[in-house]
């Protein structure tokens, strides 16, 4: 059985489009409510919070942390997803 993407909670759209980092860690929270009325939130939310940890970004710099982790996100960035608070690691840097 075929799931179409809309019927995927989007935690789980996020998670799965994330492993293709292969991440070690994942810390990934839903921050809409505490931006309720915020104009970004009108269509219900897509303010996140996420500490990724993967051997893809060792030697990376912060920069191409972010366009790894947002070319992995697609389209969910900004059609789903409002605002993205980031941190990525390298598994040797905690």
């Amino acid at each position: 059985m075929t799931l179409h993407a809309d019927s995927v909670p989007l935690r789980e759209q996020i998670l799965q489009r994330l492993a293709v980092l292969q991440p070690e860690l994942v810390e990934l929270d839903d921050d809409s409510a505490a931006h309720a009325g915020h104009a970004g939130a009108a269509g219900g939310g897509g303010h996140f919070s996420l500490m990724l940890v993967s051997p893809a970004f060792t030697g990376c710099s912060r920069i191409e942390r972010h366009r790894r982790v947002y070319a992995a996100l697609g389209e969910l960035i900004p059609s789903h997803i409002h605002a993205l608070s980031l941190r990525a690691y390298a598994p040797d840097e905690l």
